[in-house]
């Protein structure tokens, strides 16, 4: 297996692109938004890769981070979602939105992936809801310090009610989650004054 490939971005094409690693041009299948970051040919880029073996093919899925490539394997683990659907979701929403979209169980905001029904992204929701945790995800996004379990356990009950009440106001729940998520959490914060400083955020 390959784990990784470091090289010269020799060509991009439409979904993918070359790179030139010592002579050898590797053609990769890679997220819509490292395309567009990238920016032209020239630039040195290490991709994390995930081969495909096919009866006809042999293909490889570049990722720009191990986290990306992580989650795009537990994309693929779930049944019914192949390695090309698994990257056009990863395309339309990058690992970070894609585990927001999970934890609030915002089956729409997976389902706007062209080639995704609404059946497929709930079954992906049903998959790795549980394999993803908050307390991971939260210090991920926002940078947050180590907490002991007894303030995880806390805060995460505090964050679920509030995004709870913001869907019930109406809210999508990646949104609510983000809403939420924003707010700078203080020993004295209630789930009444999360709310108010998460409806800041929206508005």
């Amino acid at each position: 297996m390959i784990g990784f490939l470091r090289g010269r971005v020799e060509e991009i094409y439409e979904g993918g692109l070359v790179l030139d690693v010592n002579g050898v041009g590797y053609e990769l299948l890679v997220p819509g938004q490292l395309l567009s970051a990238i920016g032209g040919t020239g630039r040195e880029l290490k991709l994390y890769t995930y081969m495909q073996l096919r009866e006809d093919a042999v293909v490889l899925f570049g990722f720009l981070t191990r986290d990306d490539l992580a989650m795009f394997k537990m994309l693929i683990g779930v049944s019914g979602v192949g390695p090309k659907a698994g990257l056009a979701i990863m395309s339309a929403l990058g690992a970070d939105e894609l585990r927001f979209a999970v934890l609030a169980d915002d089956a729409k905001k997976i389902a706007k992936t062209p080639g995704i029904g609404a059946k497929t992204a709930q079954k992906i929701i049903l998959e790795l809801k549980d394999r993803l945790d908050l307390e991971e995800v939260l210090e991920r996004k926002l940078g947050a310090d180590v907490l002991t379990p007894e303030a995880v356990a806390a805060e995460d009950g505090m964050l679920q009610d509030a995004v709870e009440a913001l869907v019930a106001l109406g809210y999508g729940g990646t949104e609510a989650l983000k809403a939420v998520r924003a707010v700078e959490l203080t020993e004295d914060m209630d789930v009444e004054r999360l709310l108010r400083e998460a409806l800041r955020h929206i508005m």
